[in-house]
């Protein structure tokens, strides 16, 4: 049986990220085509993405790719299966709506929301849209391909 949300410890375990490099705090929701992510993070100055220009905007693709890798373990194990690793193979489309992340309005629920939907897959690739938001205002959204390496998860 899969779980219904997770906090950080439980993303951890699914995805290969570790520590500060683990954006998500937690996922909210998810189903079979669609996740919904929370992260926290974006303020703190030992960001593993921060640039000495602040966290850049274009950092919603790492939000959302990782999102991606849960709900691909997700899918994967509802189905009893492991899933396959996954390379980021190309951004479309990415529209941002800011240029920082980390100097946004300060609100009573400062949490960048990220959502992944899956618009394609087969057994070598997967299509996903993606948007970033805070405080409901949308600060990124695009298209993220990746590229499944079965060979790969098979001696894991």
């Amino acid at each position: 049986m899969t779980p219904a949300t997770l906090d950080h410890a439980g993303i951890e375990a699914l995805i290969p990220h570790r520590g500060a490099m683990c954006l998500l705090d937690r996922m909210a929701s998810w189903d079979a085509t669609r996740i919904e992510c929370v992260a926290v993070n974006h303020r703190d100055p030992h960001h593993p993405l921060r640039s000495a220009s602040g966290l850049l905007a274009s950092a919603a693709i790492e939000y959302a790719a990782q999102a991606m890798a849960v709900h691909g373990a997700l899918c994967a194990a509802a189905e009893g299966d492991r899933a396959a690793p996954g390379f980021l193979a190309s951004a479309r489309d990415v529209r941002l709506g800011c240029w920082r992340l980390d100097d946004l309005p300060r609100v009573d629920r400062d949490e960048l929301v990220v959502v992944a939907e899956r618009q394609a897959a087969d057994v070598a690739r997967i299509l996903y849209a993606f948007v970033l938001r805070h405080d409901g205002r949308e600060l990124a959204s695009g298209r993220v391909a990746v590229v499944l390496d079965a060979a790969l998860a098979s001696v894991r």
